[in-house]
């Protein structure tokens, strides 16, 4: 492929063996989550008892985002990848064997919902700053394109192998016992990946080291606005995943909601494909510019549409968040110091998903109390602004793709 291919970062062994790490514990990851509903539901038949599940696991992947940010930093990250990869494999083949000995209880899908969304709090950023150590810094942004167009065609699929898996074996113990194993090969793959991880000389306490990635991320007007973007963005789009299948379900069924899903998991892959290609100038300006199309589908469900229309909205908008999305991360890559970007990082993720679980709650109790049309057109137009406010910040708009991040003795200095 010439010097645009999507594929190039492939070229790199140490990337190589990062996206294989990676396509390996999620093709386990696409699986879980139409396991995990028909395994809680089959001992609780209660929406309240999945969803405090998944609030659970979602609780504890954002609180210990910041620790998982300095433990990043301070140790190699490799290190604490494969940690977690150890760690998830295991809650991941306990999970399995209760099941399949019927021994398995709602404390207990709790207990471990906890446990692993604590170990992906870890995972995220280390994997993130990681990156940048892979491939040459001309090729940042295709290995990240490349790594999220894979999660996408995996998005896409995973569903409905889940579901055939669980029909075939008449038990959901196998998908989780498959997750095990995934987490196992992509440990194979990372113990073999050799980068150079310079480390701290000095540390300092974790608390003071937690202030450090803080000051990071406050010294830079354009990481802290977009901050407020994405925290926006999150906790908007829930109000699609919130009320969308309520009401596709009366224009088009299970099969109209199936639909709107795969096109979702499409625009997702469209976006990835979009930033591996073009590279613009300005990318936070272009970005969080065309971050504002997510409001369509929050639009096109409000009127509501036909669900090709529907479809066709949530996978343009999708397109153009995964397109941000790519933009951002190699933005932060290339600017953010490697000794504090996982850090900078983790405050990313504790910011932008804080917000999304009251999004589940708020926009459920407002669509009852004024309407669905309404609040799902109060959100499109608060998202669609919010983004494009952002992009014409000052720090965003002259923010430009081709500074590198500051060395290691300017840190310092």
């Amino acid at each position: 492929m010439g010097s645009g291919g999507s594929l190039l970062p492939l070229r790199e062994r140490p990337f190589r063996l990062l996206w294989l790490g990676r396509v390996a514990s999620n093709v386990g990851d696409v699986l879980i989550p139409v396991a995990l509903a028909f395994a809680v539901l089959g001992l609780h038949d209660s929406s309240l008892a999945y969803g405090l599940v998944l609030a659970v696991f979602t609780g504890a992947r954002v609180g210990f985002s910041l620790v998982g940010g300095v433990i990043a930093d301070r140790l190699p990250r490799r290190r604490v990848m494969l940690g977690c990869d150890v760690a998830r494999a295991l809650i991941e083949a306990f999970t399995a064997a209760m099941l399949f000995s019927h021994l398995m209880t709602l404390p207990l899908f709790l207990v471990t919902a906890a446990l692993f969304g604590a170990a992906s709090a870890f995972f995220g950023p280390a994997s993130m700053a990681l990156i940048p150590k892979t491939v040459p810094a001309d090729q940042l942004q295709q290995a990240n394109a490349l790594l999220g167009m894979s999660q996408s065609v995996l998005n896409v699929f995973g569903p409905a192998v889940s579901g055939l898996i669980i029909v075939l074996t008449h038990t959901t113990a196998w998908v989780f016992a498959v997750d095990a194993a995934t987490f196992v090969a992509s440990a194979f793959f990372l113990v073999q990946l050799q980068v150079d991880e310079p480390l701290p000389q000095e540390r300092a306490s974790f608390l003071t080291e937690l202030r450090v990635g803080y000051r990071e991320v406050r010294a830079r007007n354009w990481v802290s606005s977009a901050l407020v973007a994405f925290s926006v963005s999150n906790l908007c789009i829930a109000s699609f995943l919130v009320l969308g299948p309520v009401i596709v379900r009366h224009h088009g069924g299970a099969g109209g909601w199936a639909a709107v899903s795969a096109s979702a998991a499409f625009g997702l892959f469209a976006g990835g494909y979009l930033s591996s290609r073009a590279r613009p100038t300005h990318p936070l300006a272009v970005g969080f510019a065309s971050a504002a199309l997510i409001g369509l589908p929050l639009a096109a469900l409000a009127v509501p549409l036909p669900v090709p229309l529907i479809a066709l909205a949530i996978a343009i908008g999708l397109a153009s968040t995964e397109y941000a999305d790519m933009l951002w991360e190699t933005t932060l890559q290339r600017r953010i110091p490697s000794l504090v970007l996982a850090r900078v990082r983790s405050y990313d993720q504790l910011v932008s998903f804080s917000f999304m679980p009251l999004g589940y709650i708020a926009f459920g109790a407002l669509a009852q109390g004024v309407g669905a049309e309404p609040t799902l057109l109060a959100a499109a137009a608060v998202v669609a602004v919010t983004n494009l406010a952002v992009s014409v910040v000052p720090s965003i708009r002259r923010l430009s793709a081709d500074e590198a991040a500051p060395s290691a003795a300017q840190v310092a200095a």
